[in-house]
């Protein structure tokens, strides 16, 4: 009697939790989770143990996150796509121009009219041009100066022509800067703001002898105050044959304003200064010993200029900065884009005698050891 008892209790708790579930709606409506098949949500990340030194000094170890990006792309209609990435690992302040966090890369959509043309809107990736750039931020264990101390993802909208197969142009028209000019520059005497601080992009990305060479190159200028303009050429080319890749990017920006406050930060009062130029060469190097295993080099030479230096004993020249990558690349799965690697990341960064004498820089260098875990994990 009581095992009778016992199993009439649990056929009716089991049709009265069935009939519970039946007016309950998922919180993704039965009609609309086909749409999941049209979104892909990204982990973007970069895991490491770091082995520190600074002028040939041990000083220390840590594990760090280096990067951790969290991407969610996909189509909400046959001609309407959008996509949102955010950075977890840089520091997560509105800014005053775009008001969207910093941490935020991507947050736009595109609109695809025909097979053709696209139109976008929102934070975008400024096209900039070169490969050091084009790639996912997770695959760049150090950028060069000029990438380094850019504004890389700004608010604007953007038109993309694809002529063939082969070619694509694209041309995006953005703010100039997320911050306002007074929280960049502050005040410079006898400089005005400009009521529309902004940034036209032109970009070709090319594919000849099929598919072996590639280039992606622009140009873009900047109106960073009245009178005020940065112009900035980019020229990226790669090489890719069956088991090796070489890609080589120059760079120039030429900087009525120091936008990149680099030059201005050797001076005393580390006020903007007014005539810089950047120059950066970057190669990197990929070999495919196996499928598994590629050794790695990347290698980069950064140049930085104050021509308009009011002093009549100046060198144009101030800095150069040097970097170097050698690393081993291990791809343990066929299924799954994730590698583990080990290289060492160097700088070594020498100033000319007049920034040393007249500026008090000082002769450095710096290089860490580490291995980690690259790891673009597809989680949708």
């Amino acid at each position: 009697m009581a095992g009778m008892l016992l199993y009439a209790v649990t056929a009716s708790a089991q049709q009265q939790e069935a009939k519970n579930d039946t007016l309950h709606t998922p919180l993704i409506p039965v009609s609309k989770q086909s749409l999941l098949n049209n979104v892909d949500v990204l982990a973007n990340m970069r895991v490491a143990f770091r082995n520190d030194f600074q002028n040939g000094t041990y000083t220390g170890s840590r594990f760090v996150n280096e990067q951790f990006r969290l991407e969610i792309k996909g189509k909400v209609s046959d001609k309407l796509y959008f996509r949102f990435r955010d950075r977890y690992t840089r520091d997560p302040a509105t800014q005053s121009v775009d008001n969207l966090s910093r941490s935020t890369d991507l947050a736009y959509v595109r609109f695809d009219p025909n097979e053709k043309w696209k139109i976008y809107a929102g934070k975008l990736c400024a096209d900039w041009g070169g490969y050091e750039f084009d790639l996912n931020p997770i695959d760049i264990y150090e950028y060069s100066d000029i990438i380094e101390y850019a504004d890389n993802f700004l608010t604007g909208a953007g038109l993309g022509f694809l002529p063939d197969k082969n070619n694509e142009f694209t041309f995006q028209i953005l703010n100039s800067r997320t911050k306002t000019f007074k929280e960049l520059y502050d005040t410079i005497p006898g400089i005005n703001e400009s009521k529309f601080p902004f940034a036209a992009v032109i970009n070709w990305r090319g594919n000849l002898f099929d598919g072996k060479f590639s280039t992606i190159w622009s140009y873009s200028i900047f109106k960073e105050a009245t009178h005020q303009y940065m112009n900035y050429f980019a020229f990226g080319n790669q090489l890719s044959l069956h088991n090796f890749r070489l890609q080589y990017d120059f760079k120039l920006s030429l900087e009525n304003l120091d936008r990149k406050m680099l030059v201005s930060s050797f001076t005393p009062d580390k006020k903007a200064v007014q005539g810089v130029r950047y120059m950066s060469h970057w190669l990197s190097a990929d070999v495919k010993i196996s499928r598994i295993v590629h050794l790695a080099f990347t290698g980069m030479v950064d140049f930085a200029y104050w021509d308009g230096n009011p002093d009549p004993d100046k060198d144009k020249k101030l800095r150069t900065a040097w970097g170097y990558i050698p690393g081993v690349e291990v791809y343990p799965f066929k299924q799954v884009n994730l590698k583990v690697y080990a290289n060492m990341v160097g700088r070594v960064y020498r100033y000319s005698n007049y920034a040393q004498t007249k500026l008090g820089m000082v002769n450095n260098d710096n290089f860490r050891f580490s291995v980690g875990i690259v790891a673009p994990l597809l989680i949708l």
